[in-house]
Order: structure tokens, then C-alpha cells, then sequence
């Protein structure tokens, strides 16, 4: 394979417990985290790398080496890691911190004009708001909210799974991306020099990908730092994969446009197979890759709003 270029501590109570116990039971949550956790990006000139803001927070909320040394779950990265990077997801999501370059965090002009009593409300405004929008709906129609407390939310798992892939360095990229696609089914696998002019990570190649009797040639492309990728990519990408192969694939770690999806599967061109940010993780899911999966018996309890409203007489 060819390789490419490609102030105050409001958390004194807790650390002494830490102090004391020096296990993950004593660890504070991510929600106690958030605040630490903005206070350090700010603390270390308004912007930081994932380890040094890592060691920020630790250090911010007195956490002995035997609390920041236990392990999450089969490692190896640490609980604490794994704690503060929720806690970023969420900064991010309440509009307090920005991770504009890869593997760097800064505080936005909100999160730097922010008081600690308000960080609560906006956490608690902020996961309503996701809940909201995981509405589904029954085979009778109905709607229901799935009760599930983050972060073991069976959706919000996919936000610091994207975050790791994208603090990957280029030659971790390639290395997962070929990881991926060899356990997808893939058999040859030639990874090419990207094209200079793209404004984002990307690797590609060529492979061969085997279902049961048959195999095609896949022309395929892997993109990270967009956020949305409109129709003008998927063009490129097709242009791209005249000569280099029967199929195309196109992955991104962000959305696509309506647009991007009504051009990939235009009427008498080349249809284009494309999978998502969400579409990846569940790829890393299925097969393994930095992605653990434990079943678990639990209820399924929800929460369904037409029951209130007949009651209120709506």
C-alpha cells in the first residue's frame, strides 16, 4: 500500500473523595466536569490540545495520579480521558467551546462570558433539546421519547467517536480507513496520493470488494473536516473514479447535503454509495474498531406525550 501524506474550584469535596477512594466510582461525572473543563481551555490562553487540557482539568479539580490512572474499561485510554472528552462534546454543543482544527479546543466569546451558575441550565437545556429531536414514532403513529441517560445514550456515543477519528494523524487515518474497509470485505487495497487542492483530510484508492460469489472494483474516497458536503464533492469524486473502478464510495466524517445525496445517485450517471458520519461509527461499531458493544437487559422505557395531552383535554 502506497503511503500518503495525508478560579474558584467548586469541586474541592469531590477531589478529596478521589484522594480518598483512588478509584472510578469516585471520579467526578462529566456534568461536574463541564465547568473545570472550560475554566482550564480558558486558563491555558483560550485554546489547547486534547492532552494538555487534559491535564488542566485533572489538575484543576485536585485528582491524585491513582484517579487519573484508572483505566476506561479495557483502556487504554483512562476514565478521566474518556470523562473530560464527554464534557467537551458538550461545551461544543452548548455553543461554549469550538474544535475548528483538529485536535484543538477553544473557547468561544459565550463560553468566555459565561458564569458557573449558568452552565447547569444550559447543560440541562442542551440534552432536552437532543431528546427532542430523537422523537420517534410508533407503528400506531404515536410518538415516544426514549428515557435513557446520556452518555450512555444510544446517540450521542457516535459525537466523541467522530472527535477521536478526527484527532487522528494522517498516517492514523489512512490506517483506519484501511482497517474499515477490510473488515467491510475488501481484498486488494491501494491507497493513492490525495489531491493537493483539497481543503480537507482525505484518503483514497482503489480495492476489490468480495460479496459472496462476486467482487467489483471500488473507486473509493474517505473525507474528515467537513461538516457538510454539498453536491460539488460528490461531481468531483465522480470525475475522480472514471477509469479506477466499476463502483464508488464515498465516506465523510460529516453530512451530506440533500443535494449531495440527489447528485450521487443522479439519473444516467454513475451511482455513488455514500455513508456518512454516523454511517462510519456504525461501521466501527459493527466490526470492533475502537468501539466496544456491551449487551445489556434493560427495559425500554418511554415517555409518550398524546397519553398527557387526552388527559389535559388537548
Amino acid at each position: 500500500m502506497q503511503r500518503r501524506n495525508v478560579v474558584g474550584n467548586p469541586l474541592t469535596s469531590t477531589a478529596s473523595a478521589v484522594s480518598a477512594a483512588g478509584g472510578e466510582s469516585a471520579l467526578p461525572p462529566y456534568t461536574d466536569l463541564l465547568w473545570p473543563t472550560l475554566q482550564a481551555v480558558i486558563g491555558l490562553g483560550g485554546s489547547g490540545v486534547i492532552d494538555e487540557i487534559d491535564t488542566a482539568v485533572s489538575e484543576r479539580v485536585g485528582l491524585p495520579a491513582a484517579a487519573r490512572a484508572v483505566l476506561h474499561g479495557d483502556g487504554p485510554g483512562t476514565e478521566i480521558e474518556y470523562r473530560v472528552a464527554w464534557a467537551r462534546t458538550y461545551l461544543k454543543g452548548m455553543g461554549l467551546l469550538a474544535n475548528a482544527r483538529r485536535g484543538v479546543w477553544s473557547a468561544t466569546d459565550q463560553g468566555r462570558a459565561v458564569r458557573e451558575s449558568e452552565i447547569r441550565p444550559m447543560q440541562i437545556a442542551y440534552t432536552a433539546e437532543k431528546r427532542r429531536k430523537r422523537m420517534v414514532r410508533t407503528s400506531s403513529g404515536a410518538q415516544v421519547v426514549p428515557l435513557v441517560a446520556a452518555p450512555e445514550d444510544p446517540e450521542l456515543w457516535r459525537e466523541p467517536v467522530l472527535g477521536a477519528v478526527t484527532d487522528l494523524p494522517d498516517d492514523g487515518f489512512e490506517r483506519l480507513v484501511t482497517a474499515v474497509l477490510r473488515a467491510a470485505g475488501f481484498t486488494t487495497l491501494t491507497t493513492l496520493d490525495p489531491d493537493e487542492s483539497t481543503d480537507a483530510d482525505v484518503v483514497e484508492g482503489t480495492g476489490v470488494l468480495r460479496v459472496s460469489l462476486l467482487s467489483f472494483s471500488v473507486f473509493f474516497r474517505f473525507v474528515r473536516g467537513r461538516e457538510r458536503v454539498a453536491a460539488d464533492v460528490v461531481r468531483e469524486f465522480r470525475a475522480a473514479m472514471v477509469g479506477r473502478g466499476e463502483k464508488g464510495l464515498l465516506v465523510s466524517t460529516g453530512e451530506f447535503t440533500d443535494d449531495a445525496r440527489a447528485e450521487a445517485h443522479r439519473h444516467g450517471a454513475p451511482p455513488i454509495d455514500l455513508v456518512d458520519g454516523e454511517g462510519l461509527c456504525d461501521l466501527l461499531q459493527e466490526h470492533g474498531l475502537g468501539v466496544r458493544t456491551t449487551v445489556r437487559t434493560v427495559q425500554d422505557v418511554a415517555l409518550v406525550p398524546a397519553f398527557f395531552a387526552e388527559l389535559a383535554g388537548h
